[in-house]
């Protein structure tokens, strides 16, 4: 088996995390998570989304979030599926940019309203104009194993948009389980698969825990060589366009699973308890509200 010296964990809890919620959290209490956060030794926090705020409600406060983050001086991404999204982060000086696509086209017209090749062709122009402002780039690919609509994702699909995210410049592609539905065979088959078909590129495993696998196929892609692990506090998470989908894995439970098997991550346990605690708290002021 393959065991990694260490491991990089992206802490995806404010915007990942919370974006699925129905009551809008404050956005003091969104800064607060995301200072929390900041503590615990976590490399990048992926803080806001420049989403139009009538898609996704809960990501109104982009703007103040990624002012907050700069405050802060950490390294976060931000959201940008579109130019007028990328737009606003260029103007808030936001580092790190994100964009995602769906694998499957039934999930991307529900998601973006777009077909996959539209939505392609609109990424390429916003990593034109992101790369000539100096921002590091991530793509996320949706539904990478398995879709609430489509049912399985064949291996084609996916490599289909990763293939484009690599020829116009990802820094790196973050394959997501987004309904968590997937299991340790597929994904180390389709992670070794990847790595073998694109060397070069650095992937991100991005897995929800519907069905509880998310820690056993967290360990199959660690042995199909994959090193960077997105990960939400609490275990916080959903997809508002993907009926079932649960929380992310947690933060908290992929460090203890490293830390027993000796894999560094940086985490200040301590810390990092912290933040998962006050997201918990968090989530019980939401619901009985």
């Amino acid at each position: 088996m393959i065991f990694p010296k260490e491991v990089e964990i992206i802490e995806v809890g404010p915007r990942d995390g919370l974006q699925n919620e129905s009551v809008f959290v404050p956005t003091k209490m969104k800064k607060e998570l995301v200072r929390k956060l900041s503590k615990m030794g976590v490399r990048r926090i992926e803080t806001a989304s420049f989403v139009h705020p009538k898609a996704v409600p809960q990501m109104a406060d982009a703007v103040e979030l990624a002012t907050f983050s700069n405050e802060l001086g950490i390294d976060y991404i931000a959201l940008t599926p579109n130019m007028r999204a990328l737009a606003r982060a260029i103007d808030c000086n936001v580092p790190q940019i994100a964009v995602f696509v769906g694998a499957t086209e039934t999930f991307n017209q529900r998601n973006i309203r777009s077909s996959i090749a539209d939505s392609l062709g609109e990424c390429t122009l916003v990593f034109k104009k992101a790369k000539a402002c100096n921002m590091k780039i991530r793509a996320y690919v949706s539904m990478g194993f398995s879709c609430p609509y489509e049912g399985t994702v064949a291996y084609e699909q996916v490599a289909r948009v990763v293939r484009h995210f690599v020829n116009i410049g990802a820094d790196e592609i973050s394959i997501g389980d987004t309904n968590g539905k997937a299991n340790p065979r597929i994904v180390y088959e389709r992670f070794s698969r990847m790595k073998h078909d694109f060397p070069e590129t650095q992937f991100i495993a991005h897995f929800h825990d519907t069905n509880q696998f998310a820690y056993a196929n967290v360990l199959a892609a660690l042995q199909a060589g994959i090193t960077k692990f997105d990960s939400s506090i609490a275990g916080l998470g959903g997809c508002p366009f993907s009926p079932g989908a649960t929380g992310n894995v947690s933060t908290e439970g992929l460090v203890k699973l490293f830390h027993e098997m000796n894999i560094e991550t940086g985490m200040d346990e301590k810390a990092m308890m912290d933040a998962a605690n006050f997201a918990k708290g968090l989530l019980q002021q939401l619901t009985s509200s």
